[in-house]
């Protein structure tokens, strides 16, 4: 059913307008395209055209994204992410679950919070939960967030030390065939993380944190024993341990610490035969008080809109994979 709507943004500001419309309106002409709605403004009084839900959705993107306007320049990154949580934001879940208020995290970079409803239910589960598993695609943000939220915890001294895990077996190949001592045979394992760690506190600071033992590399298999308190632990690419290893990971936590379990588990790299204990801790801890888990989707990837595709291309294999041999 085709509905008008109008509406006018406030407060009127020409510049803010200018850059929310984008260069020869490619901005509106972008929302117009993905909701298959009208859209006309003079000036800030805006009219929108289609069926009644997608006008809807349109107030909401212009709305949102013209909220963002004079932070940074608007490019068509914000206004796929706006589109997509219009649709989230506007959906009964959403609006029913409000786990409070959106985190923000001061860094050398600048102010990081998540973008897209999922990262920023997510980034809130993990400032209220002592256990929290992300689980989803490459691109999604879920281990970036969780080394953000690690950070701003150093810096409120929520925590004494960071600690960062990884299962040292991926793909087939040890550690034991690499060169070097054993930070450097770990170091390509947890690159991601340094990336993290050395744009949001610069490498400087990342070396003198490492030095005085705050920043501490522990690969899993040496995890066994310990009592982490006091701690955030970001155990990465989770999808590749064990159903063993992901207990004695689970276990080492002691007082006042964070912990955060990422993975795909599209991408396991274990032997045949051997089942993952991100799996295995998805299917029977989902239940259990104080343990958050966070699942993301192709739709949530922040990457280029490809990446997004491709994914989605790789899961329709698996679907099919899975009803052949079902």
């Amino acid at each position: 059913m085709q509905n008008p709507l109008a509406f006018q943004l406030v407060p009127q500001d020409q510049q803010r307008l200018a850059e929310l419309n984008g260069q020869m309106d490619a901005h509106l002409r972008l929302i117009e395209d993905q909701l298959g709605i009208h859209i006309s403004n003079r000036g800030h009084l805006f009219h929108l055209e289609g069926d009644e839900g997608r006008v809807v959705q349109g107030r909401f993107v212009l709305e949102k994204l013209y909220e963002q306007t004079g932070e940074g320049v608007l490019n068509a990154d914000d206004v796929h992410l706006a589109l997509r949580d219009a649709g989230a934001t506007l959906s009964s879940e959403f609006s029913s679950k409000g786990e409070g208020k959106d985190i923000f995290i001061e860094t050398k970079r600048g102010t990081i919070s998540g973008r897209g409803s999922n990262q920023r239910r997510y980034l809130r589960r993990v400032f209220s939960h002592a256990v929290n598993f992300g689980i989803g695609p490459a691109g999604t943000g879920k281990t970036y967030l969780a080394v953000a939220a690690a950070v701003a915890y150093l810096a409120e001294d929520k925590v004494r030390k960071l600690v960062l895990v990884r299962p040292a077996v991926e793909a087939g190949e040890r550690l034991g065939f690499l060169p070097g001592d054993m930070t450097q045979k770990v170091d390509p394992y947890l690159r991601p993380l340094y990336d993290a760690l050395h744009d949001m506190l610069g490498t400087e600071r990342v070396t003198k944190l490492m030095e005085r033992g705050v920043i501490e590399i522990a690969p899993l298999a040496f995890m066994r024993g310990r009592t982490l308190n006091d701690a955030f632990i970001i155990l990465d690419e989770a999808q590749n341990t064990t159903t063993e290893q992901m207990k004695m990971f689970l276990t080492r936590q002691g007082f006042g610490s964070t912990a955060v379990i990422t993975g795909d588990i599209t991408q396991i790299d274990l032997p045949k035969g051997i089942y993952s204990g991100l799996k295995h801790a998805r299917d029977i801890l989902r239940d259990v008080e104080g343990i958050s888990f966070t699942h993301f989707e192709a739709q949530d990837v922040v990457r280029h809109p490809l990446v997004q595709r491709i994914i989605e291309a790789y899961d329709d294999v698996h679907k099919k994979h899975d009803e052949d041999n079902g």
